[in-house]
């Protein structure tokens, strides 16, 4: 197992430090992988260690692999990006736009634009997320909703908030990508990622909902407690609709998700298995919503989310299944980088011009916490002065 001594002593110093429970890590390139450790515990006050086998509930990591899925169908040619999401899935096309509030009652009006599944994909369809977006919180405390209690039918719970085109925001959208794929595919999402993207890859311990073999090896989510130390808190819960949130329902292991990031650097090909067009891999890291740029979102969910603050002051747009720097950040990643992470700080990157893929999976909260983000930026800087 390839280990590097810096790394491995950057990240067990945040463990001992208390800036998080427990992480595995791993560094990868064309070749291989370079860098593979686990440090810590999987859960504090007890005694099962971290282990490069422990699996994460992976979150908003989940995008990218549901994104991708709908890049196979447009690779096959059964759909394009900028066919009509609303045609095709009714339920969003009936969705309206939030106008305001007149007191505590909601006013809606009708959307004036077509909504893509460009829009969806990129995060610039006009929809948001309760945890970053005040007037979405408002809305839903009102209806006395929860989304992931919702199931399929939560969705509706999230109208549109503006226009589709306007601006990047994060949002439920990749959830409307799933059910396109299963609308355009004729297939369950769960059979489709297994038949084209995670089988294919050998991701064997990465789905959408944690296997019986998966389950002894979870990771428990961590909040701090009245002391400020790391305590035990409950994660996500599991969707009992059959519905498979594409925004964030998969669970998986940092050497799984490492097999596709890998795949992406080598233009869709991992260890004899072509699982996308060279292509379509370029389109997936291309930036697809022209002039607008990633921007700071302020967090109504504190105990959730810090600001959703990546890499300020640095130009950032987002492709069909990545966000991507378009700027050098200082000792770190190259413009062209395609990144993003998951609610409970679980991080990766590809940096096509450094050739070199990472990732890093803690589980705690809030996301982008002062101490999560701590130990992810010491994890980048000592990736690159060991490239170096």
């Amino acid at each position: 197992m390839p280990v590097n001594a810096a790394i491995s002593e950057a990240l067990e110093a945040h463990v001992q430090a208390g800036d998080t429970v427990g992480c595995t890590a791993v560094v990868a390139d064309h070749h291989g992988v370079l860098h593979q450790s686990a440090h810590g515990l999987r859960a504090a006050g007890g005694s099962e260690p971290m282990t490069l086998d422990s699996v994460f509930q992976i979150a908003s990591m989940t995008k990218a692999i549901g994104c991708a899925a709908l890049m196979k169908l447009v690779e096959q040619g059964r759909c394009s990006l900028d066919d009509d999401a609303g045609a095709l899935l009714p339920d969003l096309g009936a969705l309206p736009v939030l106008d305001g509030f007149d007191g505590e009652v909601a006013r809606f009006r009708p959307r004036r634009r077509p909504v893509t599944l460009r829009h969806l994909a990129t995060h610039t369809a006009g929809l948001g997320y309760e945890m970053w977006n005040p007037d979405q919180l408002r809305l839903m405390a009102q209806r006395g909703a929860k989304r992931r209690e919702g199931g399929r039918a939560g969705l509706a719970n999230f109208p549109f908030l503006r226009e589709p085109g306007e601006r990047w925001e994060y949002s439920v959208s990749i959830d409307w990508v799933g059910l396109a794929v299963e609308a355009i595919s004729g297939r369950p999402i769960r059979e489709f990622l297994a038949d084209e993207i995670l089988g294919p890859l050998g991701m064997s311990s990465t789905d959408v909902a944690p296997t019986e073999a998966m389950r002894p090896r979870m990771v428990s989510n961590h909040r701090p407690g009245e002391d400020g130390r790391l305590a035990p808190t409950p994660g996500f819960g599991e969707y009992s609709d059959g519905f498979y949130s594409m925004g964030g329902c998969m669970s998986g292991t940092a050497p799984d998700y490492a097999r596709f990031a890998r795949m992406i650097l080598r233009d869709g090909e991992l260890d004899g298995v072509r699982v996308f067009a060279p292509e379509t891999v370029r389109a997936m890291s291309r930036n697809a919503i022209g002039d607008l740029r990633i921007r700071e979102l302020p967090s109504a969910l504190p105990m959730l989310t810090a600001p959703l603050q990546v890499f300020p002051g640095l130009e950032k747009t987002h492709t069909p299944v990545f966000m991507r720097m378009e700027q050098d950040v200082p000792g770190g990643r190259r413009a062209g980088t395609l990144f993003w992470a998951g609610l409970f700080n679980t991080h990766y990157w590809i940096d096509p011009a450094s050739g070199v893929a990472a990732i890093l999976m803690m589980q705690q909260s809030p996301f982008l916490s002062p101490p999560a983000r701590a130990v992810f930026e010491s994890f980048e800087r000592a990736v690159y002065r060991e490239l170096s």
